[in-house]
């Protein structure tokens, strides 16, 4: 479960360094503009295809995950991975 007030910034942080081999690399910022956050993750070159997964399917599950923690607060999550 994920405590309220917990930025969705840190819980993209935390799934991204878990997942890469170079965390010290993963940067995330956010912004929020009209009601809706956006989340942008950047990681190292040789970790993008651990952060995107088979045909996408580890990306798609992050963005899941944030959606419905934001959905607690009746929020609105994008996440983008550069």
């Amino acid at each position: 479960m994920i405590p309220e007030g917990v930025a969705m910034k840190e819980l993209v942080q935390t799934i991204a360094m878990a997942l890469v081999d170079h965390p010290d690399q993963v940067e995330t910022t956010e912004t929020t503009e009209n009601d809706e956050t956006t989340v942008v993750l950047h990681v190292a070159d040789d970790d993008m295809g651990k952060v995107i997964g088979k045909q996408g399917k580890i990306a798609r599950a992050i963005r899941i995950v944030t959606k419905a923690a934001a959905s607690r607060n009746n929020a609105k999550v994008n996440v983008e991975i550069k």
